[in-house]
């Protein structure tokens, strides 16, 4: 089984101390690629450094490949300078495969709602510009974000990562060229998740962790990690009705056609 994780933060300090064993694990249960999503310049170093590190796992090598972008949470007084470096860095030579992540968020703090907005469609553009992915964070603001890339009238693909909507948004999405991000919650009784999968295709679907945040069952209330990819993959089998091998073979393609590498 070869899995990809389209979404995962394993360049933040709560990895640090067991980066090998982390990765190891991920290895060990068919984590073949890790995609890392950028939050804003206070992690970009890091984002970069881990990227191009190398990990030697017992019987081959795993990629972490990463994005850039300004998370939506960062988006403040000082958007406009942090768009700045997320451009020198798309610049700099090193090889992003997404922009990302970007978007909307509406469940903290909507003092910089308009200015959210201007940054989601500034990078927009800019992935436009270098012919690349998208990778959006939608909480509490679905279906703003879906009107926002309807403005850019396809010419623009990519993910909703982290998706948790309903049947009628997910297919506003996948009507645009878009693929769902599908994590943990998928995995939790209260979530209605699976219902709306179930009314969906595997071909629209990508797997991801979004570590070390939204752990699955059974490990919710801990820290999530790129091994548990596993469980996720298990869940949306069982509800597609399916085997693990199909839907970690569908999803990975998946995987490789949004990010431009197969």
């Amino acid at each position: 089984m070869n899995l990809i994780d389209t979404h995962c933060h394993l360049y933040l300090e709560e990895f640090e101390t067991e980066l090998n064993d982390l990765i190891q694990r991920a290895k060990h249960y068919g984590v073949d690629k890790i995609f890392l999503p950028a939050i804003d310049s206070e992690t970009h170093e890091r984002l970069i450094a881990l990227s191009q590190k190398t990990f030697s796992t017992q019987n081959s090598s795993l990629s972490i490949l990463p994005m850039m972008g300004i998370h939506p949470c960062s988006v403040k007084e000082n958007f406009e300078e942090e768009l700045k470096i997320v451009e020198q860095y798309l610049n700099s030579g090193t090889k992003f495969y997404a922009v990302g992540e970007i978007g909307l968020d509406y469940h903290w703090d909507l003092s910089f709602k308009e200015q959210q907005i201007i940054a989601f469609e500034k990078q927009i553009e800019i992935a436009i510009e270098r012919g690349l992915p998208i990778v959006i964070h939608s909480r509490k603001s679905t279906q703003d974000c879906i009107d926002v890339v309807k403005k850019f009238n396809g010419r623009v693909k990519g993910i909703f990562h982290c998706f948790g909507g309903t049947v009628e948004e997910a297919k506003q999405i996948i009507d645009l060229g878009f693929y769902l991000g599908i994590g943990g919650v998928v995995t939790y009784k209260n979530s209605c998740l699976k219902e709306v999968l179930q009314q969906l295709s595997l071909e629209n679907l990508v797997l991801e962790t979004d570590a070390p945040y939204l752990t699955p069952v059974p490990h919710r209330g801990k820290r999530n990690e790129p091994s548990y990819l596993k469980l996720i993959c298990e869940s949306v089998a069982n509800a597609f009705g399916k085997n693990t091998e199909e839907v970690s073979e569908i999803t990975s393609r998946n995987a490789l056609r949004v990010f431009q590498m197969n």
